[in-house]
């Protein structure tokens, strides 16, 4: 028997491949097959949407067992019978490649979910073995595995979702053997993408986007200074996008772009990776296919982005860190937030019974100075029992109400509502006895929550957001606040938005204030002395009004 050649490398296995079907292979392909072969242990690879990156895998892992007949890959996609194409290709690749299909130590036997190559030396283990992610994987060794687009719309909706999906990844760990490799590829579609974690534990990452070089205007109008000189400029997104044409809709000199007409969203883009597959007509086409200008970036330029309209972008949020004062000022006692006076207070309780199972317990606080603007200060995750008494049943001990009133004392807050749909039907009663114990004098409101949960977060912030009128403080945005409201789509009726609910309810509850307060008439009330008193908001005076019948 003629001794086996030594293996060619992949660029080589993959040109013969290319000759065989007659492809006419662009630049960006080689750069991917260079990569696929020299890429560490861990490694993603990140391409935009039609560059054929599973066509490339099923050539790669034909090369593979060219090269080691004893080699066992564990492919794993979103479902069973996507994994199986890949599984098909492979075994296509390999009766029908030059260099294999004469090969009799690469003859195949079994299914598209398990088959070996005829050199296989392990019976239990297949060369292959094709499965969606949350099938079982439990027995399977590996000496590769590799998820390619594991990360989909259907299974990364919320963070139960994604957490679900890592867990089932997991398993791969115990099915590789050492020293084996693991490689993730797709495209991200959602905030924490799946690759950027594994970027972020040291994968080996390429990542290849439709365009080197992209710039954004948001409310475009008059000359943008763009960076670079664009080849392809979109306006809007959806059904609404157009492709500008120079010379009627923009004028360009050098990297300066001179617009014709206003435009509420503008991007200019330059470097297309595959120009002569994805032509300037054939990007107009998909961008107009795209619901969301979040759907474009994530698929088309890699990235994280979720692929539905982000309706609360927590990005919109101007931050602050100050802490409100309580001072006399000119014979008068006020609340002061930095420079601005605070007019306004409210705070809303949305109680939950704290299992891990149900939301948490949220207690969100609203401020509002006298222009209007409010300010999300705080957001309390309380868990456990809402309120732990003592044997005798006579003193509250501990619970979420403890902390609501250390949070009520230290912002001097006049009064807090209580969402009381479930388990709050019973919390106002024992926030009362927590406020008397506490010798807090502070109101405490009942709400009965029947409109659409959603609904009502929409209209609530929505508004707010857009007009550049909420503000909120670090401890709101460095904490699940700031996932959530990017997480969350109008349209899922069920997903982590706790603090979302009951921040709506005290946004709702600040009253709509257009322009300053009007000055108080007369100067001597200015000049009273203060009377101490938790009653920090500023008053208009008592007026006497005649009516006529």
């Amino acid at each position: 028997m003629a001794a086996r050649r030594a293996p060619v490398d992949f660029a080589t296995f993959f040109a013969l491949w290319a000759e065989e079907q007659g492809w006419d292979v662009p630049d960006v392909h080689w750069r991917a097959v260079h990569w696929l072969q020299h890429r560490g242990a861990l490694a993603v690879l990140l391409c935009f949407r039609g560059f054929g990156k599973s066509t490339l895998l099923a050539v790669y892992n034909a090369w593979r067992y060219y090269a080691d007949p004893s080699y066992r890959i564990l492919h794993q996609g979103d479902q069973d019978r996507t994994a199986y194409k890949t599984s098909r290709d492979t075994r296509s690749v390999l009766q029908r490649h030059p260099l294999t299909r004469a090969q009799p130590a690469l003859a195949l036997r079994g299914e598209q979910s398990f088959w070996w190559v005829a050199a296989s030396a392990d019976e239990r283990n297949p060369s292959m073995q094709a499965a969606g992610i949350t099938s079982n994987i439990t027995s399977s060794r590996c000496d590769e595995a590799q998820n390619d687009d594991v990360e989909v719309p259907r299974n990364i909706q919320n963070p139960e979702a994604r957490e679900k999906m890592r867990y089932r990844l997991g398993e791969q760990t115990h099915c590789m053997v050492p020293g084996a490799r693991q490689l993730f590829v797709g495209t991200p579609h959602t905030h924490d993408s799946l690759y950027d974690e594994m970027t972020r534990a040291g994968a080996d990452r390429l990542a290849i986007p439709m365009f080197a070089r992209e710039r954004r205007f948001e409310s475009a109008a008059g000359v943008l200074e763009v960076g670079f000189v664009p080849e392809l400029v979109f306006s809007g997104i959806g059904a609404e996008a157009r492709l500008l044409t120079r010379g009627k809709d923009y004028a360009l000199s050098g990297s300066s772009l001179t617009l014709s007409a206003p435009a509420a969203l503008l991007d200019c883009y330059a470097g297309s990776a595959w120009p002569e597959r994805f032509g300037s007509k054939e990007m107009l086409s998909r961008r107009r296919k795209c619901k969301t200008v979040n759907e474009w970036d994530s698929q088309y330029q890699l990235h994280s982005r979720p692929l539905h309209e982000m309706r609360l972008d927590p990005a919109r949020l101007r931050r602050y860190s100050a802490e409100p004062v309580v001072r006399v000022a000119n014979g008068e006692l006020g609340m002061w937030l930095g420079d601005a006076r605070i007019v306004a207070a409210a705070a809303r309780w949305d109680p939950s019974s704290g299992k891990v199972t149900s939301d948490a317990s949220s207690f969100s606080v609203m401020l509002q100075d006298e222009l209007g603007r409010r300010y999300w200060h705080r957001v309390l995750e309380a868990r456990g029992e809402v309120a732990q008494t003592s044997e005798d049943g006579k003193t509250i001990i501990g619970g979420q109400v403890t902390e609501i009133v250390r949070v009520v004392r230290e912002l001097h807050l006049p009064r807090v509502s209580v969402e009381t749909n479930g388990i709050g039907g019973f919390a106002p009663a024992f926030l009362k006895a927590a406020f008397k114990q506490a010798r807090l004098v502070c109101g405490v409101s009942e709400v009965q929550s029947t409109a659409n949960k959603n609904r009502r977060i929409l209209e609530a912030f929505e508004g707010p957001l857009k007009s550049g009128q909420l503000w909120a403080h670090d401890s709101v945005l460095d904490g699940p606040t700031w996932n959530q409201m990017r997480d969350w789509n109008p349209v899922v009726p069920s997903q982590p938005d706790d603090h979302l609910d009951s921040g709506a309810g005290a946004l709702v509850e600040t009253p709509e204030r257009i322009t300053r307060a009007v000055e108080r008439a007369g100067s001597a009330g200015l000049n009273a002395p203060a009377v101490p008193s938790e009653n920090w908001r500023p008053s208009a005076g008592m007026h006497e009004v005649e009516l006529e019948f």
